[in-house]
């Protein structure tokens, strides 16, 4: 009866664990939706419109909305400046354009919804920062902040405040987009760092990061993928 008892709970044992590893997000992987937005962002950072176009028809696919892809090309303005972000929106309009001409009728989505609330831009966006860092940010400017102190009004008000208060997308679909299109411009590591952070912050495990460094290099390039990987290996590393 005993070796019976312990078959029985090893059996059962066994059916539990994936179910909490799948709560936990342990071997949980980044969902089609989440894949497409890491390639859209980082496609349009990268400048490469022809494999853009695929995407975005892959992404429309995966069930994102026309409003959720438009708002993911939107966001990479903040990063990788309008020009990249313009070049994205008229590739998608041509993608639209070609799918509807098939007969193709893609879902809207929901607009962004209106800001209530009688707080001031800067206090909004240093709220949505806090969130995402994780902690109060109540120290004293330093760095960039501190040389350049404008810049640290312009990212609380229109970054965090402008961009990332918009609910059309999650902060987890915004920092995935984030951190593919850093990865697509390159060469702003610290950024990066700081962002894949962030990642961990707002509930995207290791192994999906590890995930979005594999669709950096079978999108961009095993070249683009190499710093990312380094960099979130020494997050990852930090983080024991």
């Amino acid at each position: 009866m005993n070796k019976l008892m312990k078959a029985i709970l090893f059996i059962m044992t066994m059916m539990v664990a994936p179910a909490v590893n799948a709560q936990t997000g342990t071997d949980q992987n980044l969902t089609a939706k989440q894949q497409a937005i890491v390639r859209i962002a980082a496609l349009t950072g990268k400048g490469d419109l022809a494999k853009l176009k695929m995407e975005l028809n892959t992404g429309l696919e995966a069930g994102l909305t026309i409003n959720q892809i438009k708002e993911t090309l939107v966001h990479v303005y903040a990063y990788a400046g309008f020009p990249r972000s313009i070049r994205g929106l008229q590739s998608f309009m041509t993608v639209l354009e070609e799918r509807k001409a098939k007969g193709i009728n893609d879902e809207i989505g929901a607009e962004a919804s209106p800001i209530k609330g009688e707080r001031s831009k800067y206090d909004r966006g240093k709220s949505i920062l806090d969130t995402l860092l994780g902690a109060p940010q109540n120290g004293p400017q330093t760095g960039y902040s501190a040389f350049a102190p404008v810049i640290e009004v312009f990212l609380k008000e229109h970054l965090f405040a402008d961009i990332f208060e918009r609910d059309v997308l999650t902060y987890t679909e915004r920092e995935l987009a984030t951190v593919s299109v850093l990865a697509g411009i390159g060469g702003v590591e610290p950024m990066l760092q700081s962002h894949l952070n962030i990642c961990l912050n707002v509930g995207i495990s290791p192994g999906q990061l590890q995930q979005f460094v594999g669709l950096i290099k079978s999108s961009i390039g095993k070249k683009e993928a190499k710093s990312p990987q380094s960099i979130l290996d020494e997050v990852l590393k930090s983080k024991k």
